[in-house]
């Protein structure tokens, strides 16, 4: 066990200490203990009146907004009445450094996917969409700098190109490498016909949110360094998901956020869309009925399940992190089951999750809907598809060429679990 690692957990438990000393010290215990309860009860409620905002409509959502907004202001003008503002800035600074430390003693140190040495494509075909990531493709200078090291480009000038004929037919003329620059979705449809084919892939981080590429190690932040997979890379391995027949890269999603990207109005007004439908989204009176089957396992009436590409961090119960491994053969299930106000606060503030939020990691995983079709947004993309639908692992399905020299995947820090952190505190040299 590293000594760092130690260390930093220890910190952790001082820093947490420390943090409740200062208010006990400076207030006295009686005080103190006032002080600190009514910190509670003001997060209570803040975290009460934002899932009465997001479940109700008109008046009732307006006060539950004015909630959340007066709850922690009222704590703050009521500790700065006590003349104690500075010890509640201190106390979050100290607490705030106790759980940073702690969740950093808590990584696990991972290794990446083996790479392999491969000889450089002869014949790539990258499929380009200028329209992805607000026109990075443009910004960057993507495709001239991909026909200058030899690719054939194909960049999309018109809407309703059909993609998988594109890279189907680039294969029939020869090419050896197909690659994407765009968002994930449509990394997912070439990826699936790449693995089909037995060709390698190649990820350009042109997309908005490059969730494949951040968990592929990419640079997400100049996608031209991607091309030099092209004349300077290696072979990685990975897993695909697999939804009825379309392949997956990222996740597939049921529930909630599937039945509000299905609405025609999503895309010119996300938020006034959002805030609209998930009052009888989340109640379970919009959209159909879920019931999940995952080993041996039956979830009934979730609001959301999320069935990814390999697991997410422990502590993302929304799929918006990153994923450790892509080449675990694994997929990561994840269920969201709110009851109401109290289930819902305790699952924000990050307690409860045994009894509302269901995880698992299978091979195979099963969402029935009491319609005949069941919005899924698949790797952000909503679609319908026939119930029930089953997902499944494609384990080492998909050759990923990457450059030699890239980011990597950047340090995952998992979900604050002061037991484990105890005893890796207190845990002995030669544990």
């Amino acid at each position: 066990m590293s000594s760092t690692r130690r260390n930093l957990a220890r910190l952790a438990f001082c820093a947490a200490a420390a943090a409740v000393v200062l208010v006990l010290a400076v207030a006295g215990v009686r005080a103190g203990l006032a002080l600190i309860l009514a910190a509670l009860l003001g997060s209570a409620a803040g975290l009460g009146a934002a899932w009465w905002f997001l479940t109700h409509r008109g008046v009732q959502r307006w006060l539950a907004g004015v909630v959340v907004v007066l709850a922690p202001l009222t704590v703050t003008v009521f500790y700065a009445q006590q003349r104690l503002l500075w010890v509640v800035i201190l106390f979050g600074v100290l607490w705030a450094a106790a759980v940073a430390a702690g969740r950093r003693a808590l990584a696990e140190p991972g290794d990446g996917p083996q790479e392999f040495e491969t000889p450089a494509p002869r014949h790539p075909y990258l499929i380009m969409n200028p329209r992805s990531g607000g026109g990075k493709v443009e910004r960057f200078r993507l495709a001239e700098r991909a026909r200058e090291l030899g690719a054939r480009v194909h960049v999309i000038d018109e809407p309703d190109v059909d993609v998988a004929e594109l890279a189907r037919q680039a294969l029939r003329d020869g090419a050896d490498l197909l690659g994407v620059a765009g968002g994930d979705g449509t990394q997912a449809l070439v990826a699936g016909i790449a693995a089909e084919h037995g060709v390698p892939f190649l990820v350009i981080s042109a997309g908005t949110r490059n969730h494949f590429a951040l968990d592929l190690g990419l640079d997400r932040d100049d996608p031209s360094t991607c091309l030099d997979a092209l004349t300077d890379g290696v072979e990685v391995h990975i897993d695909l998901g697999l939804i009825g027949d379309r392949t997956f890269v990222n996740n597939a999603s049921f529930g909630a956020y599937a039945t509000v990207v299905q609405s025609p109005a999503y895309r010119d007004d996300k938020v006034g869309t959002t805030l609209d439908l998930l009052p009888e989204t989340l109640a379970g009176q919009n959209g159909p009925q879920l019931e999940l089957h995952v080993d041996g396992v039956t979830v009934t009436g979730p609001q959301a399940v999320l069935v990814s590409n390999n697991p997410y961090a422990t502590a993302d119960i929304a799929g918006l992190g990153q994923r450790p491994r892509l080449d675990q053969g694994a997929l990561g299930v994840l269920a969201v089951t709110v009851h109401g106000t109290a289930d819902a606060a305790r699952l924000v503030g990050g307690r409860g999750r045994s009894r509302s939020v269901l995880i698992r990691t299978s091979t195979t995983a099963v969402v029935e809907a009491t319609t005949p079709e069941v919005p899924v947004g698949v790797d952000g993309e909503s679609i319908l598809m026939p119930s029930p639908v089953t997902c499944a692992i494609r384990p080492a399905a998909l050759r990923v060429r990457v450059p030699r020299r890239r980011p990597g995947v950047p340090p995952m820090l998992p979900e604050m679990d002061w037991t484990r952190l105890r005893r890796l505190a207190w845990a002995s040299r030669r544990d």
